[in-house]
């Protein structure tokens, strides 16, 4: 099990780090920065850079942190871990396996990209390419109900409260504290619908705190599309029913495309597919005044086989076909 807690000489704002596990939590808040191209006297846009998380880059380590912390406090954290994921739960869990001594096996969909399985043998990971096409509820019942089989975890992260928790406690309370921090109040929070644990926990907090002055606005993707983290409503994501959602906007995958593209022109960041859904959802909502906070789940860099899907859609040659 990893050491929690170091004599190490540790300085979080000279960011001298006693582990890595305090990487990521002590690493908390995640920046909040201006997107100085799409604001002007009347409209300030604020980005959540959720890729600051140590180990997936992603939104995704707080929630397994936290559930297995929960399970090890709780006693049912075995030696062996299987999950269902598409992507960054995954790799956040390999890493953390490491770290905690534990095996990990992932059951992912089929479409799942070469990079995302690359990434978890890398990290050690028992990779398992099942038929299915996405993430639905008989497929995370069915991982759940082998391992109990086999007596691993399964942490489930389409189920467990220690999800909604967790973005409950630190990544919507960040936010507040972080625009309070500069005198602004939010007007809209745009994030997308996957497991709806981080929308869910944003809605509850702000709304508790802000009521409907601010406005919580869901993006999933259009219908026939697939976007990498975002999940249609229909799926009945367990939290997004006990919240209140202002809005729900669909994306298409060439939108989401395009909206990475946007960002990295513009602001000079990469960002990951249902980061640039976001960003397309805010644009439609761009015609309103106030204060705008993206949320960006993640980084591009696991995406770049979704790139060049998009560029030999478009006829762009790549210089290693020339």
């Amino acid at each position: 099990m990893p050491i929690l807690h170091s004599k190490t000489s540790f300085n979080k704002e000279k960011r001298v780090f006693p582990n890595t596990i305090s990487l990521l939590i002590d690493g908390w808040p995640t920046p909040l920065v201006r997107l100085e191209t799409e604001c002007n006297e009347k409209k300030e846009v604020w980005a959540k850079l959720e890729f600051y998380n140590a180990f997936s880059k992603s939104v995704k380590d707080r929630p397994v942190w936290n559930m297995l912390i929960k399970a090890l406090e709780e006693g049912s954290l075995r030696h062996m871990l299987e999950e269902a994921t598409s992507g960054n739960v995954g790799i956040s869990l390999a890493c953390l396996s490491n770290i905690f001594g534990l095996k990990f096996t992932a059951y992912v969909p089929k479409p799942t990209p070469r990079t995302t399985e690359i990434l978890l043998k890398i990290l050690g990971a028992n990779v398992i390419r099942t038929e299915y096409q996405t993430i639905d509820r008989r497929f995370w019942t069915e991982v759940s109900e082998h391992a109990k089989q086999i007596g691993a975890t399964n942490l489930n992260q389409f189920e467990n409260d220690a999800n909604f928790e967790i973005h409950y406690e630190t990544t919507a309370r960040e936010i507040v504290e972080q625009l309070e921090s500069i005198g602004r109040t939010p007007d809209f929070v745009i994030a997308g619908i996957g497991t709806s644990g981080h929308i869910a926990a944003i809605s509850k907090r702000l709304k508790n705190r802000y009521g409907d002055q601010v406005k919580i606005i869901g993006v999933q993707p259009a219908p026939g599309s697939s976007i990498p983290g975002i999940k249609r409503v229909e799926t009945e994501p367990k939290w997004l029913s006990m919240v209140k959602v202002d809005k729900i906007i669909d994306i298409s995958w060439e939108e989401a495309v395009e909206g990475v593209i946007e960002v990295a022109r513009r602001e000079g960041l990469l960002i990951g597919l249902s980061s640039g859904a976001v960003f397309q959802a805010y644009k439609k909502l761009s015609e309103n005044e106030g204060v705008f906070v993206l949320v960006f789940p993640d980084d591009g860099f696991k995406y770049v086989e979704h790139f060049e899907r998009y560029l030999r859609l478009r006829g762009i040659k790549l210089s290693v076909e020339e």
